[in-house]
């Protein structure tokens, strides 16, 4: 796995695909994200971009370089999609934002607006389970192994320079 072309493209496809994934779950399956499933697509996004420029530069240097730079990232990403599991098992509290985020109304009638405009999507619900293990869950394994697989395969393009 030392092509310098190969690897920026299946780590492409691989963060494409979960935030495709991601994407299908919010439109087509009308399952609204929580602030913290919004913070898990941008890791993704970032490698996706890190990814194509690695494989358009097609250089071993630069490949590596960009591929641990994307394996960073994605340990990061792995983060934030562990501390939502962390959330949703009731581990440790959520952000502020993972409630409703309102400021104070001047009216009964005001307030009573907003909170029936604001929609509320809780961080420590799980709205879709697989055996067990929800969205969140899926994205830190798979983040994790992503991540694993960029970074080894950034150590062994740099020691073929």
């Amino acid at each position: 796995m030392n092509d310098v072309r190969t690897v920026p493209v299946l780590v492409l496809a691989a963060s494409a695909a979960i935030l495709a994934a991601a994407f299908a779950f919010q439109y087509l399956g009308g399952l609204a994200p929580c602030v913290l499933c919004l913070w898990q697509r941008f890791p993704h996004g970032i490698v996706i971009a890190l990814a194509a420029v690695a494989f358009a530069l097609n250089s071993h240097r630069w490949t590596a370089a960009l591929m641990a730079l994307c394996g960073i990232v994605l340990v990061a990403g792995a983060g934030i999609a562990f501390y939502h599991v962390g959330v949703e098992q009731h581990w440790w509290q959520g952000t502020a934002a993972c409630g409703s985020a309102l400021t104070p109304a001047a009216t009964i009638d005001e307030l009573r607006e907003r909170l029936l405009a604001q929609p509320v999507v809780r961080c420590d619900e799980i709205s879709w389970s697989l055996f067990g293990v929800s969205m969140a869950g899926y994205n830190f394994m798979l983040s994790a192994a992503l991540a694993t697989f960029a970074l080894t395969a950034a150590w062994r393009l740099w020691r073929t320079t």
